[in-house]
């Protein structure tokens, strides 16, 4: 595909997404933290069909800079209820494109690696909260974040479920089977389940992509 129409496509793809969950928010009466994580999830699965939109890294680099600057407005100045926080030092979705560009310029050549890499910040991430409000009772606090151990559980299924899925469902090299995927994305979900604990100021949509691609880089596929 033409690398501008693919920039396009992305475009529309992301502020879909936002629009949606806005509809949802107002429709429905969905929290923002909720619809937040809608727009995460959706936003970063768009991973899986990178490839078919740009023939490089590069255009996908210059959008996640574009909505690097959309989200720090955003932050700001509030434009996108749907995608607000109730904690104003979390600029986490300024650091989920940056997260993504940099995934994206190291995995390129592998997308397997590429898409598995992002499955921890946008499913394990994305359910985390989800699954902690609706049914957490065991709290634990880091620093000033409250967290649950429901809501850690729900990190590890969504991440473990969806790593796995990337590493043999994506097409290209490496090629991986089912099987010889499992491992890996076991002792990924494992280690970004404890890393997402720990961690605040929305630096998780940091700290457990680095640990990802750490992880993929050293593992002998």
């Amino acid at each position: 595909m033409n690398n501008w129409l693919g920039l396009i496509i992305c475009f529309v793809y992301v502020f879909g997404i936002i629009g949606g969950a806005e509809g949802l928010r107002r429709w429905r009466g969905y929290s923002s933290g909720f619809t937040r994580k809608v727009i995460h999830i959706g936003v970063g699965m768009m991973s899986w069909a990178l490839h078919f939109l740009f023939d490089n890294p590069w255009f996908f680099v210059v959008a996640c800079a574009a909505f690097m600057v959309i989200n720090l407005l955003d932050w700001r100045y509030g434009f996108f209820a749907a995608m607000a926080s109730s904690d104003r030092s979390n600029l986490g979705t300024v650091y989920f494109p940056f997260a993504a560009a940099i995934v994206a310029i190291i995995f390129w050549e592998t997308p397997p690696l590429m898409v598995a890499a992002l499955m921890p910040l946008t499913w394990g991430d994305g359910m985390a909260p989800v699954i902690g409000k609706a049914y957490g009772r065991r709290l634990y606090v880091v620093h000033t974040s409250t967290r649950s151990v429901e809501g850690s559980m729900g990190f590890f299924v969504g991440c473990l479920l969806f790593t796995w899925l990337a590493l043999w469902g994506m097409s290209g090299s490496p090629d991986i089977s089912p099987a010889a995927a499992l491992l890996p994305a076991l002792v990924i979900t494992l280690t970004t389940t404890l890393v997402e604990a720990v961690s605040i100021w929305g630096l998780d949509n940091l700290t457990i992509t680095a640990v990802a691609i750490l992880i993929l880089q050293l593992w002998p596929f």
